[in-house]
């Protein structure tokens, strides 16, 4: 069974006349006749009555209308989505980030992403960078925001981030209205820092950053997430070397100051597989580079 053979049933069932359907379908009458015939052999049972008094449904014929018609609308929508995933107007996009990125303009550009794709659903995951290229590698994941300077054979990448690190300080620090400070003046305090496995090449570092300042942590406080660094800092047990942009986080307790003489930017990479042939995909970096995120 064939949908051409569900198209000319249907359009015979409407007219029930061979002339006046074949006309309407545009092809001649015997090639309508076959295909009834061929019809009918693949379902096993009379569609239609041929006498002289013209063209009938059969019961059968009756009982098949509105299952060839659900047929050949099923096989409509799915062309349709086809054609709408191939154009990238819908199916699913999935996008990997790490918390940092809310604070960078990340949800305007999904939102307004999300505008001109209604019909693509977008799959949001928090990762951290090395989770990342994991999933990245075993697809899946369709692009990540990694912040990490070594991207691996087979990807592409655009610079979309690049900010500095600013001391994070408890309120009640002594240095907490100042203007900017040295790193040498946090000699003797406790480090809260991301962990190297959520971000091996900035918790390196931001360690090294120290020892050039002569300041060796007496204490190091490894976390997962940048937020978690910010609420140990409010509470008052250490302080941290934090991307700029989680200024904009305006968590109690926590200040933000200006660090001097320190050139470590904060990158973040917008990351995709180079083999990944996928329209939304492509639509989603134009974006990105279109409308950019703040650095």
């Amino acid at each position: 069974m064939e949908f051409r053979h569900l198209r000319y049933f249907l359009m015979l069932a409407e007219e029930l006349h061979f002339g006046r359907a074949a006309q309407r379908l545009s092809i001649s009458q015997p090639p309508l006749s076959l295909n009834i015939q061929q019809l009918e052999a693949s379902v096993g049972a009379r569609l239609f009555n041929r006498n002289s008094r013209g063209v009938q449904l059969t019961a059968a014929g009756l009982a098949f209308v509105p299952a060839a018609r659900a047929l050949l609308a099923q096989a409509g929508a799915a062309a349709q989505q086809a054609r709408d995933v191939a154009e990238g107007q819908s199916g699913q996009l999935s996008i990997g980030f790490a918390g940092t990125m809310l604070y960078c303009g990340l949800p305007q550009i999904l939102k307004r992403f999300q505008a001109s794709h209604p019909r693509l659903r977008l799959v949001l995951r928090e990762l951290s960078s090395a989770e990342q290229l994991s999933e990245l590698m075993r697809e899946r994941l369709d692009v990540g925001f990694v912040h990490t300077p070594r991207v691996p054979p087979g990807f592409e990448h655009i610079l979309v981030v690049s900010q500095p690190l600013v001391a994070c300080l408890p309120a009640s620090h002594p240095l907490a209205g100042a203007a900017s400070l040295g790193l040498e003046a946090l000699t003797g305090q406790d480090l809260v820092v991301v962990s190297r496995t959520v971000s091996a090449d900035y918790h390196e570092r931001i360690l090294l950053l120290c020892e050039q300042a002569g300041w060796m942590p007496p204490v190091v406080h490894e976390l997962r997430h940048w937020l978690s660094v910010l609420s140990l800092v409010s509470q008052g047990l250490g302080v941290a070397l934090v991307p700029q942009a989680l200024q904009q986080s305006a968590l109690a307790g926590a200040v933000f100051v200006p660090l001097r003489e320190v050139d470590v930017r904060y990158d973040t990479r917008c990351l995709w597989r180079s083999d990944r042939d996928q329209t939304a995909l492509k639509d989603f970096v134009l974006a990105v580079q279109g409308d950019g995120l703040r650095g």
